[in-house]
C-alpha cells in the first residue's frame, strides 16, 4: 500500500516553525538528528507541559529502504520535529559517511527511559496494536513503579485511516490529557495516521513506536541490550515473531545494494568534499514573490551558521523559495540535512520550493545521497487528499 499525504482534520492552529539549529545530517535520503539517548530524553521531557508539539520519528533500516520507494512515507519523516537513528545499520551507515553518531537511539529505549526517569511525571496513551493488547499494556504499566502512567488505551482494529480518525476518537485522546501518544499501526499507516490528525491533537509528544505496545504488554519480549548493540536484534525479532523473516530478508538484500551503489561511493565523495578549499558564498534576494538563496563554494558542518540563519529568514512566513546552487557548490551531509528540513517545512506549509544545481559533482552527491528528488522541488499546492485505495483497511 502507498499512503499519500492526507489532508489534516483541522486547520493548522499555529504558524509552522522549523528549527534549523538541529544537529541534523542526511543519511542516504533521510535526515537524522545526531543526539545521544540522554540528550533525546532530556529534550522530550522538556516538551512535556508546553504548547509546543513534537512529532518524533524513529527511522530504522526498514524506514530508510521504504522511503526510497514511497515518497509520501519519506516526506512524513522530513516533516517530523525530530528524527532518531533507530537501528544499528543506520548508525553504521552514518559512521561510514564520517558523521558524528555515537548512539543508537531506539524508540523502544526512548520509551523505557521516559518510563524510568524520576524527574517528571509522564502520562501516556496507547493507540494501536492487536485487539486488547493496548489495554493489557496499560494495565501492566499502571501496576508497575515509576512516574509514567497510562491514561488511555485503544486498539482500533483494521479500519481505514478515516474510520480511525473520527472526532470522537480524537476527543477521547485529547480528553485523556496524555503527555505522550504512542501509535502502533505499522510504520506506513502509523506515520500517515499521525500526519492526518496531528493538528487536531493536543498531546505534546507523538510518535509511532511500533512494537512498544507489545513489549509493555509482554506479548513480545525485546532483545537484550547487547544483542541490539551488535546489530542482531533482527534475529531476536524473528524468534519472537517468525512472520517477520521476509521483511528482514528483503531489508538485508536492500542493505547490500545500498552499500555497493550508494553508501561506499558516497563515503568516497565525502572525502573528496572534505579536501575541497572553496570558501562558502551566500547571497539572498526577495522580490516579493520568491525568496532566492544562491549558494557557492563548499558548505561543511563546522561553518553552517550563516546558512541556518538564512533558512530561518527565508521560512519566516510561507512563500516560494528558490535555491540556486552554483557550479562550484559542494554540500556535505550536514548541509544536505538542512535542505531536507527546508523541503519538509515547505511541504508542511504548502509553499513552493525549487532548486537548480549547476555542478556535475554536486548532482553526483545528490544522487549518491538519495536526495536528487530535491531537484524536482515542490509545486506549492495544498497537501493532496488520500485516494480511496490509500485509505482502505489493511489486514
Amino acid at each position: 500500500m502507498t499512503v499519500n499525504n492526507i489532508v489534516p482534520t483541522t486547520p493548522v492552529r499555529a504558524p509552522v516553525v522549523t528549527d534549523f539549529t538541529r544537529p541534523v545530517y542526511c543519511v542516504l535520503g533521510l535526515p537524522f538528528d545526531a543526539l545521544t539517548m540522554q540528550q533525546t530524553v532530556d529534550l522530550l521531557v522538556a516538551r512535556i507541559g508546553t504548547a509546543e508539539r513534537c512529532f518524533f520519528s524513529t527511522p530504522n533500516l526498514n524506514f530508510l529502504i521504504t522511503s526510497q520507494q514511497d515518497p509520501a512515507f519519506r516526506d512524513s519523516v522530513l516533516r517530523s520535529s525530530l528524527s532518531l537513528a533507530d537501528g544499528m545499520p543506520v548508525v553504521w551507515l552514518a559512521r561510514l559517511l564520517g558523521l558524528p553518531f555515537t548512539d543508537r537511539v531506539a524508540g523502544a529505549t526512548v520509551f523505557e527511559r521516559l518510563r524510568d526517569q524520576r524527574t517528571t511525571p509522564v502520562s501516556v496513551f496507547f493507540f494501536g496494536g492487536p485487539d486488547g493488547v493496548a489495554q493489557q499494556a496499560a494495565d501492566v504499566l499502571n501496576a508497575g513503579e515509576g512516574r509514567m502512567r497510562c491514561v488511555g488505551a485503544c486498539s482500533p482494529g483494521f479500519g481505514t485511516l478515516a474510520e480511525m480518525s473520527t472526532p470522537a476518537m480524537i476527543e477521547r485522546i485529547n480528553a485523556s490529557h496524555a503527555d505522550l501518544l504512542v501509535v502502533s499501526l505499522g510504520a506506513k499507516r502509523g506515520q500517515a495516521w499521525i500526519e492526518h490528525n496531528l493538528d487536531a491533537l493536543d498531546t505534546p509528544l507523538v510518535s509511532h513506536l511500533g512494537a512498544v505496545v507489545n513489549f509493555v504488554a509482554g506479548t513480545v519480549s525485546r532483545a537484550p541490550g547487547l544483542v541490539g548493540r551488535l546489530g542482531l536484534e533482527w534475529v531476536w525479532r524473528i524468534k519472537e515473531e517468525p512472520a517477520l523473516w521476509r521483511r528482514y530478508w528483503n531489508d538485508g538484500v536492500a542493505l547490500v545494494r545500498l552499500l555497493t551503489t550508494r553508501a561506499l561511493p558516497a563515503a568516497l565523495d565525502a572525502r573528496r568534499l572534505r579536501a575541497a578549499t572553496a570558501a562558502p558564498v551566500l547571497q539572498e534576494s526577495d522580490d516579493g514573490q520568491r525568496y532566492t538563496l544562491t549558494l557557492g563554494g563548499v558548505w561543511r558542518d563546522a561553518a553552517l551558521g550563516e546558512l541556518r540563519a538564512a533558512l530561518a529568514r527565508a521560512t519566516a512566513r510561507p512563500r516560494r523559495i528558490h535555491l540556486a546552487l552554483l557550479g562550484d557548490c559542494g554540500l556535505d551531509s550536514a548541509a544536505l540535512g538542512l535542505l531536507l528540513l527546508l523541503y519538509g517545512h515547505q511541504s508542511r506549509v504548502g509553499a513552493a520550493l525549487s532548486m537548480d544545481a549547476q555542478g556535475a559533482s554536486l548532482r553526483r552527491t545528490l544522487r549518491l545521497q538519495n536526495v536528487d528528488f530535491l531537484l524536482q522541488g515542490l509545486p506549492g499546492s495544498t497537501v493532496p487528499a488520500a485516494t480511496a485505495a490509500d485509505l482502505a483497511p489493511q489486514r
